[in-house]
């Protein structure tokens, strides 16, 4: 057959088609592999290691309440034991029913592994009971830490091998991506070369959003979580790029509070604090700031060591979180914060701030006694060195609760709000006991001339 122009110019045609069809399809491929990477980094990765973070936080907690149990003998740690026994099977049950979990999480040896755990705490109930002390210990120290030790490495395995796992794919995205931008280049070049204008367009369809994926998978890489492409698209390139987009916001939360978060009580922090009394003040809704602080606290850490100290800020966290519980219906107009220290923040609608303030005033008066010793709890008091090296009595520990309430009219920025809390419960800390105070209260009895009484709220 005679190759005429016509005939050329249709082969030419049909070869520059091939290769647009070509491109497209692989374009297409690589963008349906690049989306279910990035489904399956949020989806089963972020997942997998949320829950294992969470599940390891629950296992330390019940064992902090068996091991206070054994020492302190108290009821009330023997229920939070088994709450924390509770949460950490409610978990167990959630990581079986995915199959991706299953596969990568050995549940089924994670439970047996807890039940054995809840069946040595019974034995250790039992040997208490009987006032076999010395052997109860015994079993929590060997057997019962056995078990915590093997959870908990199964737990950070199931962890660290998601991160693992989630690295690999970030990896792999943006090798695929890099990847499938340079062969479409190349197709673009020859199609180029045959010198049709629609493999052109075809080239510039796929190969302008593949370069801000690239790019946008460098930059997160990079750290920049802030970085989104400019792609607007009601396509496989557009679903590719929202997800992009929402795995950069997570990534950026999970660092955000991961590094804002209070190691003791994993209560958001100093950044999430600020923006959630932001954001407040922005809506021009009626709210409450509760500044919380401990009195006494230094002389008690200085006395009774800083360990000891940290157990006592844990058990605060845990009040707080343990008094919001008590009203699952109002939950999540509730904000819990720690500052640092002995200073924790509650934010709330102001007849909720007030419930929650007396509830922490009676729980803190009857369970900060169990910290101190028996002969300590008798006196009353405890002998400390003060900041000029003084030996003197320093009273047992009290909570006092500053509370300030706006509607986003009186204070500018959150700063202005949290000073005055602040202000304010410098004013309560000078009165005896654990008591909370509300702004309004104290602004009355100011008017009357009765500022340095202000009116408290006692346990």
């Amino acid at each position: 057959m005679k190759l005429t122009i016509s005939r050329k110019l249709i082969l030419t045609h049909f070869a520059m088609a091939l290769l647009a069809v070509l491109a497209v399809v692989y374009a297409l491929d690589r963008f349906r592999t690049l989306n279910d990477l990035a489904f399956k980094i949020i989806h089963e990765d972020f997942y997998l290691i949320n829950t294992s973070k969470s599940m390891i936080d629950t296992l330390l907690a019940q064992e902090n309440a068996e091991k206070k149990y054994l020492v302190l003998k108290d009821p009330s740690f023997e229920k939070i034991f088994r709450q924390r026994g509770r949460e950490f099977e409610v978990a167990l049950t959630a990581l079986q029913r995915r199959p991706f979990a299953v596969s990568r999480a050995n549940p089924e040896r994670l439970k047996e592994l807890h039940n054995q755990y809840q069946s040595l705490f019974q034995r250790e109930r039992r040997l208490i009971s009987d006032d076999r002390i010395e052997e109860a210990f015994t079993l929590s120290e060997k057997e019962s830490r056995l078990l915590i030790e093997r959870m908990a490495s199964l737990l950070r395995s199931l962890q660290q091998n998601a991160e693992k796992e989630m690295d690999f794919r970030m990896n792999t995205i943006n090798r695929l991506g890099t990847t499938a931008s340079r062969i479409t280049l190349v197709l673009t070049a020859v199609t180029l070369i045959i010198g049709l204008l629609l493999a052109m367009a075809t080239t510039i369809n796929i190969s302008r959003p593949l370069k801000k994926l690239e790019k946008a998978t460098e930059r997160i890489g990079e750290g920049n979580f802030d970085y989104r492409p400019d792609i607007a698209r009601h396509d496989e390139i557009g679903s590719l790029a929202q997800a992009f987009g929402y795995m950069a916001e997570r990534l950026k939360e999970l660092e955000a509070l991961h590094l804002d978060a209070s190691p003791l009580t994993g209560l958001p922090g100093n950044l999430a604090i600020e923006k959630e009394i932001g954001r407040r003040l922005s809506e021009k809704h009626l709210f409450s700031l509760c500044h919380v602080d401990l009195d006494n606290f230094k002389p008690f850490a200085d006395h009774y060591g800083y360990a000891w100290g940290s157990e006592v800020i844990k058990e605060v966290g845990l009040m707080l979180v343990a008094a919001l519980g008590r009203r699952p219906d109002l939950e999540n107009d509730v904000f819990l914060g720690h500052i640092g220290g002995d200073d924790f923040v509650i934010i709330a609608d102001p007849r909720r701030a007030e419930e929650i303030s007396g509830e922490m005033v009676r729980v803190f008066d009857e369970q900060i006694t169990l910290f101190y010793s028996e002969k300590d709890r008798n006196k009353g008091f405890i002998i400390a060195r003060d900041r000029q090296d003084i030996y003197r009595k320093y009273p047992l520990m009290t909570i006092t609760i500053a509370i300030v309430t706006d509607d986003g009219q009186r204070f500018a920025n959150p700063l202005d709000m949290a000073k005055r809390a602040a202000t304010l419960k410098e004013y309560a800390k000078a009165m005896p006991g654990s008591n909370y105070i509300k702004e309004e209260d104290f602004e009355k009895e100011a008017g009357s001339g009765a500022e340095s009484a202000p009116s408290l709220k006692c346990s």
